[in-house]
């Protein structure tokens, strides 16, 4: 049975695996049992709101749900990162996905990059609560706007870590979140 199964053992693999264990063993074969709502969410979210499409970071790309929808609404340039899933990207995409985890990017990994949106599906809950301000602010000082995609509530993102939310909705069972930075880049 692959990650991409949809009986529901991606959810028992996930949580028997854990996160990092569950990205080593499944990681190349990856996909997002999630896509269709994805794609639907961000058609919605383009047309509500007003964001710079010019350079979007897709920031754990997974195998690309969100680059894939993002091309359709034409956005020109789009760049995945993702420590786990790179050739199942690849595959998908066409495209390279550069392999920095959550600890890199707090760490600065970033650091000098610039992106004209930061879109980030499904993954912004998983790092550790502690390293979770750290990742914020340095992704606050690469964007001035940044949208999260989330099964549930979390991540909350407090206004100290760089950004404020300027408007959320629901797609089925996702909660889609635009953020502005509140940090100069």
């Amino acid at each position: 049975m692959t990650a991409r199964s949809a009986d529901g053992g991606f959810r028992r693999r996930y949580d028997s695996y854990g996160v990092e264990g569950f990205y080593q063993e499944f990681g190349d074969e990856y996909c997002n049992p999630d896509e269709a709502t994805i794609r639907s969410a961000l058609r919605r979210a383009h047309s509500r709101w007003q964001v710079d499409t010019t350079h979007v970071l897709d920031l754990a790309c997974g195998s690309g749900e969100v680059t894939l929808a993002l091309r359709q609404l034409g956005y020109p340039r789009i760049e995945g990162i993702d420590p786990h899933t790179g050739a199942a990207y690849q595959d998908r995409t066409g495209q390279p996905a550069r392999a920095l985890s959550f600890e890199q990017i707090a760490a600065g990994a970033l650091t000098g990059e610039t992106f004209s949106l930061i879109v980030c599906s499904y993954a912004l809950h998983l790092p550790e609560k502690s390293l979770l301000p750290g990742i914020l602010v340095q992704l606050a000082l690469l964007s001035p706007s940044m949208v999260v995609l989330s099964p549930h509530k979390r991540p909350v993102i407090a206004a100290e870590w760089g950004w404020s939310l300027e408007d959320e909705f629901m797609e089925e069972r996702t909660r889609i979140r635009l953020y502005r930075s509140s940090l100069d880049q």
